[in-house]
């Protein structure tokens, strides 16, 4: 009895210093390199409230990306972007063994130039940028197949202190007759603050100049600079002076609706997301600038850090001769007034918007205030009658379509917008200038034919 007691409780021991020891080594298995990004960099830097978190952050109809530790593998994995640059260019999210057509990477780089395309804002907009290291860590993930499960990358590289630096160096001005520049000189953008400013600013040109081609260049934390005309509507009460600042949020953030009235009177020129942008029109087409213009440019950032930013923006005009120019762009400006919006329901207005002359269409993009949560442009007759050419969901920096070849619109043709708006006021909407009113617009440009 007492020898099968001890046998029992040998047995018993070995059997429990086995169980112990397999314990110790499941918990010592290292997590996979997925993982290790999830718990590092996607659920503290990406995963947050108001970005990536969940479908019901402010964002996500703009880039229908939920990076929540549950889904976030499925989200990433030959999923494609709903940036229309990225889809041309053919990039995905993450592109397995690809980094270079992965735009989740290319979306984390900084200062690499072959990142520079129009992809909009680097991220994480406005948070501390992600260190050399830990890019160096998703690009080996990436390399390696991006793996849901096993070991790919050096983790040590995620405690990498190492910051991608700004190094911002400003545009070099145009050549002396071959163009101009524009800068909205350094700026502080307070903690913990989304700054949005107007400047009505002079070109420089003396004389009529034609623009063929404009840069843009920012420092980090720019979520747009947008340049706008006015059209000739605009009451000489609220047409800005030159050079003054027009901020359309008070220091409490609350918005300033007297600086915001000049808005409603805004033709688009140009925009940019991304921190260095190069738009040039097709060969032979320039927009005419008149002599001695000012044009009002639209600056916003974000700082959701805990001290002051400062922002920069350099903008040049490139131009050339008036001899070079076979055909001149010109601005579309179609403007749905006819809006009413009753309280806390979705309603879709529809405006179609036909032409008289031939005409090639080059680009577009679109204007809403805030209620406005999807604006689709389709094309209205002839053979591709109906057909969508624009999808844009996000009212603060809207898609920015060029076309090649040009949408091509014959005289009875035209455009229409179907504009979705979420008003979940209590009170009726209309059509207005200020920021509590609505607008629904297709700007861009276009050539006779």
């Amino acid at each position: 009895m007492f020898r099968n007691n001890l046998l029992k409780a040998f047995f018993t021991g070995i059997i429990l210093m086995v169980f112990l020891y397999a314990c110790k080594e499941h918990e010592s298995l290292p997590d996979s390199s997925f993982d290790l990004l999830q718990t590092k960099i996607l659920t503290p830097s990406c995963a947050t409230t108001g970005c990536h978190a969940s479908k019901s952050d402010a964002t996500y109809l703009q880039h229908e990306l939920v990076l929540e530790k549950s889904v976030a593998f499925a989200n990433l994995i030959n999923v494609k972007s709903k940036n229309a640059n990225a889809q041309a260019d053919n990039l995905v999210r993450v592109k397995p063994f690809d980094a270079e057509a992965s735009l989740f990477l290319r979306k984390l780089h900084l200062f690499d130039l072959r990142h520079t395309s129009d992809y909009g804002n680097p991220m994480p907009l406005g948070l501390t940028k992600l260190t050399v290291g830990q890019v160096e860590f998703i690009e080996q993930w990436i390399i390696a197949g991006a793996p849901r499960t096993g070991t790919v990358a050096d983790a040590s590289l995620l405690d990498d202190q190492t910051a991608q630096t700004e190094n911002f160096v400003p545009l070099a001005a145009p050549e002396t007759g071959k163009g101009f520049q524009v800068n909205l000189s350094k700026f502080q953008v307070a903690a913990n603050f989304e700054r949005e400013f107007f400047v009505y600013k002079s070109i420089g040109n003396t004389a009529d100049v034609f623009v063929n081609r404009f840069e843009i260049n920012m420092r980090l934390n720019s979520h747009h600079l947008v340049v706008y005309d006015f059209n000739g509507d605009i009451p000489a009460l609220i047409f800005p002076q030159k050079g003054v600042i027009r901020d359309i949020r008070n220091s409490d953030g609350s918005l300033n609706g007297v600086n915001m009235l000049p808005m409603g009177y805004h033709v688009y020129v140009i925009g940019a997301q991304s921190p260095y942008t190069d738009f040039q029109f097709p060969a032979g087409v320039a927009l005419k600038v008149k002599a001695n213009a000012a044009l009002d440019f639209n600056s916003h950032y974000v700082n959701k850090e805990p001290a002051p930013i400062v922002g920069e923006v350099n903008v040049n005009f490139h131009t050339v001769a008036a001899s070079s120019v076979q055909k001149e762009a010109k601005t579309i400006n179609f403007a749905n007034t006819s809006i009413t919006l009753n309280p806390s329901v979705r309603t879709t207005l529809s405006k179609t918007f036909t032409v008289s002359k031939s005409i090639s269409v080059i680009t577009l993009t679109s204007h809403t205030h805030q209620l406005g949560e999807k604006f689709v442009i389709k094309i209205v007759g002839g053979t591709r009658n109906g057909e969508v050419v624009y999808t844009s969901t996000d009212w603060h920096h809207p898609q920015f379509n060029k076309y090649d070849p040009p949408i091509l619109l014959q005289p009875g043709q035209g455009l229409a917008s179907e504009i979705t708006y979420n008003n979940k006021k209590s009170t009726t909407v209309k059509w207005g200038l200020t920021s509590e009113d609505e607008m629904g617009i297709i700007f861009g440009y276009y050539t006779e034919n």
